[in-house]
């Protein structure tokens, strides 16, 4: 064996150390992270396939951690399993159907009744538009949350889905400045979003609070908060509706 030979196999011999020594101090922060998002979704979802993703996502950033780059690896690595957590969940769309339909549908109404109006539609007028009333209205809109998870991605994508981003997709060759464009429509569409609306979004994604805790701050129930919540997903689709057909 020559000398260069055997320093490489030391080398490769280092760095799995290394990568195992990572997995196993990070490994409560799979199960930290899987119990946090556990939280925030619907009953059908199993800790366990959050947690089997997170170890993937973790197994990940120490392949890919660069130090050089100024993040810790506890947040480098919180990024990637949160990612590989929503991916697995979103894999499996336990949304019928008719959610996906009602989806669309409140998101036209509300795009029409702007688009008319020139101002935030009221949540009667997007029932008068789809010619329900206002409680039939609530209820397609806590169908839609309670079967939704949202994300940047599919915003981008004219998915279904709506807001939370997910950490573990690298970028395509050229998407960047598309990305940084789309980013900054999002932001001035968020900041127009009427006041209650915005104040969930950044109670739940920014404060990471779940429905219950938001409808405490608030003073009104879960369930409407729940509204609120898949509302302002259909008016951020809707206003953003040009990016979503490119």
């Amino acid at each position: 064996m020559t000398a260069s030979s055997g320093l490489r196999m030391y080398s490769k011999t280092s760095e799995r150390t290394e990568q195992e020594q990572l997995i196993n101090r990070y490994a409560p922060l799979v199960k930290r992270i899987a119990y946090h998002l556990l939280a925030r979704l619907p009953a059908s979802v199993q800790v366990e396939d959050l947690m089997q993703a997170g170890m993937i996502g973790l197994l990940e950033a120490s392949r890919k951690y660069d130090s050089g780059k100024g993040a810790s690896f506890e947040t480098y690595a919180g990024i990637r399993i949160r990612g590989a957590m929503l991916d697995e969940v979103r894999k499996g769309d336990w949304a019928p159907r008719s959610v996906h339909r009602n989806t669309r549908m409140v998101t036209d109404a509300i795009r029409a009744v702007e688009a008319r109006t020139g101002r935030d539609a009221k949540d009667s007028e997007v029932a008068a538009e789809l010619k329900l009333s206002l409680d039939e209205y609530y209820g397609i809109l806590g169908d839609t949350m309670g079967s939704r998870l949202f994300s940047f991605d599919d915003l981008m994508e004219g998915g279904e889905h709506g807001l939370e981003e997910s950490g573990s997709h690298e970028l395509e060759p050229g998407r960047g400045l598309e990305d940084e464009r789309f980013r900054k429509a999002l932001a001035d569409a968020i900041a127009n979003l009427p006041e209650r609306e915005r104040l969930v979004l950044s109670l739940y994604y920014d404060e990471e609070l779940n429905l219950k805790e938001i409808g405490e701050v608030l003073g009104v129930s879960e369930s409407r908060v729940c509204q609120l919540h898949s509302q302002c997903a259909a008016r951020l689709r809707a206003r953003l509706a040009d990016w979503r057909s490119r």
